[in-house]
């Protein structure tokens, strides 16, 4: 019997590749032609002098120059008491902020809060923390409270609670279900379900989130003085005000060997607790 011969062109047939389809590249097209035009407005909106910005690297190193050699005399003075109190600001705003962004964090998790009505107003009340900034929560504190470093915590605290409730809140919905519903089986109260279902659970995370936020609290706080909120800002506003640059440096300086202490020391805290 003899067998059909094949062609070899049927087993060559010419084939174009391409790295991206015809919706790829109209998809990128149209990317580039929005970042760019994105670019070319914001660039007209923010109104770019070109002359300043050319005499831009002269005044870097004019500033440069006044603000060497710091001011080490202004420290014992006047930057390690603000410093420390700045610490204090950070530390009450994070423990103000757990105090009140727990129970928000257990009302936004749907598999604990089976309500949808406070699973949105509290919702609304985490994104209403983060959508205002430290600095105008320090403004309202300050028109409230006065100037002070009691405004400052204030601020730090309520800017906090949506950061911290709302990490909260994902971790108990990220929680297993299986402790949950043996507890529920054996008539465990909602209170019992919370304290051993749920926050054995979450515990490391909770103290992640905790000391993470700290650090940012902290790093937020040194700028609250700024506004009259206390802390190291207070005298960062002053020394600028007067235009002792050498002194400015010393506040920075300072600022940043607290941060990198404290960046160490949450690292190796998370370390054990995680």
């Amino acid at each position: 019997m003899n067998q059909p011969t094949l062609d070899k062109s049927t087993f060559m047939e010419k084939r174009t590749w391409t790295r991206f389809s015809p919706v790829e590249r109209t998809a990128r097209f149209i990317f580039y032609f929005v970042t760019v035009a994105v670019i070319v407005v914001s660039l007209q909106t923010i109104e770019v002098i070109p002359e300043f910005l050319l005499d831009a690297p002269e005044q870097i190193g004019d500033m440069l120059n006044r603000m060497w050699p710091p001011d080490v005399s202004y420290y014992p003075s006047t930057i390690h008491e603000a410093m420390l109190e700045t610490i204090h600001i950070a530390t009450l705003g994070t423990l103000l902020a757990i105090v009140m962004a727990i129970p928000i964090g257990v009302m936004v998790a749907e598999n604990v809060t089976q309500n949808k009505a406070l699973n949105w107003f509290a919702r609304l009340i985490l994104v209403s923390s983060r959508s205002i900034n430290s600095l105008v929560w320090a403004l309202l504190f300050v028109a409230i409270l006065g100037p002070g470093p009691l405004a400052g915590a204030f601020a730090i605290a309520f800017r906090s609670i949506g950061f911290i409730g709302k990490l909260f809140g994902e971790a108990l919905e990220e929680s297993a279900p299986g402790p949950i519903e043996a507890l529920r089986t054996t008539g465990a109260p909602w209170f019992s379900i919370m304290t051993m279902g749920y926050w054995p659970q979450v515990v490391p995370t909770f103290w992640a989130i905790v000391l993470f936020r700290w650090d940012i609290n902290l790093r937020e706080s040194a700028v609250l003085g700024l506004v009259g909120a206390g802390g190291i800002g207070v005298a960062l506003n002053t020394a600028l005000e007067l235009f002792y640059w050498d002194r400015v440096s010393m506040v920075l300086l300072s600022m940043l060997v607290v941060v990198a202490i404290v960046e160490v020391l949450v690292t190796q805290i998370r370390k054990r607790i995680i």
